[in-house]
């Protein structure tokens, strides 16, 4: 049972299909953030690990009243990214991310969230947190994809497992599961994806071929000014919502997902 009871113990895949993990801290909008001279520290806390700093600037469009005016603004995300490698920390007027493109372990992916959660809230310092989520995006692809039958539970291979398969361009499911005592819920998505074509664009890319994808995303949204930013709280959480995420894996692949992609199950 995924959703309930201790997580598997990790199975280390020397080839993972694991194309992005991100873990996001959302926050009261602190329009300070903004400015160079605000954002200073926190890069002083981080920059060891992640020298280089790209800013980029994002446009929002809200569409509003029955003439559907259009209400257009931009804010700054700060890109804190390593030299040469995977990871990336994101901070902007209103969360914090940080994600990879090479995950390896767990406890190296908590270290590292720690460490900017701790920058967050000593230099920045939002006082109170709006969602805290943690995501794992799986994709298959090329001669793995038409074993797909044999690699996932047929509940989870749904029509890919049927004849009907060889005619499917596309076929996405997106389920949502909440978890008991108000922790939180579990929003999955799988399914096909035909070339140059994706689900989110800010998490998954497009790419040059079909490809199957398990999106799970494990969050817990508060009501306003109920959950304080604290380090010792946050962090924990955010394991529990990896290891929730983990356990749901487990539950979706078979044993020779697992062998194929180089663990020992």
């Amino acid at each position: 049972m995924p959703l309930t009871g201790p997580p598997p113990p990790e199975v280390p895949l020397t080839n993972p299909p694991l194309v992005r993990v991100i873990a996001q801290v959302r926050f009261p909008l602190i329009a300070s953030v903004e400015k160079r001279e605000f954002i200073a520290a926190f890069q002083d806390a981080i920059r060891k690990d992640y020298p280089v700093l790209r800013p980029e600037h994002a446009r929002n469009v809200t569409l509003s009243g029955p003439q559907q005016m259009v209400d257009v603004s931009s804010n700054t995300l700060w890109r804190f990214n390593e030299i040469t490698g995977p990871w990336r920390v994101t901070l902007a007027p209103d969360f914090l991310a940080l994600e990879t493109t090479r995950y390896t372990c767990r406890d190296d992916f908590m270290d590292r969230f720690q460490l900017v959660v701790r920058a967050l809230q000593e230099h920045v310092n939002p006082q109170i947190v709006d969602r805290l989520g943690v995501r794992y995006i799986d994709r298959i692809s090329g001669e793995n994809l038409p074993a797909l039958p044999q690699l996932v539970r047929p509940e989870v291979a749904g029509i890919l497992g049927s004849p009907l398969a060889d005619f499917a361009r596309h076929a996405i499911s997106e389920h949502i599961f909440v978890f008991s005592a108000g922790a939180g819920q579990l929003t999955v998505r799988w399914g096909l994806l035909p070339p140059q074509v994706t689900v989110d664009p800010g998490a998954v890319d497009a790419i040059d071929e079909p490809s199957w994808i398990l999106d799970v995303d494990a969050f817990q949204s508060f009501q306003s000014g109920t959950r304080r930013l604290e380090v010792n709280s946050i962090v924990p959480q955010a394991r529990g919502f990896a290891e929730r995420v983990y356990a749901f894996f487990r539950w979706a692949v078979t044993d020779e997902f697992l062998r194929r992609f180089g663990g020992q199950p």
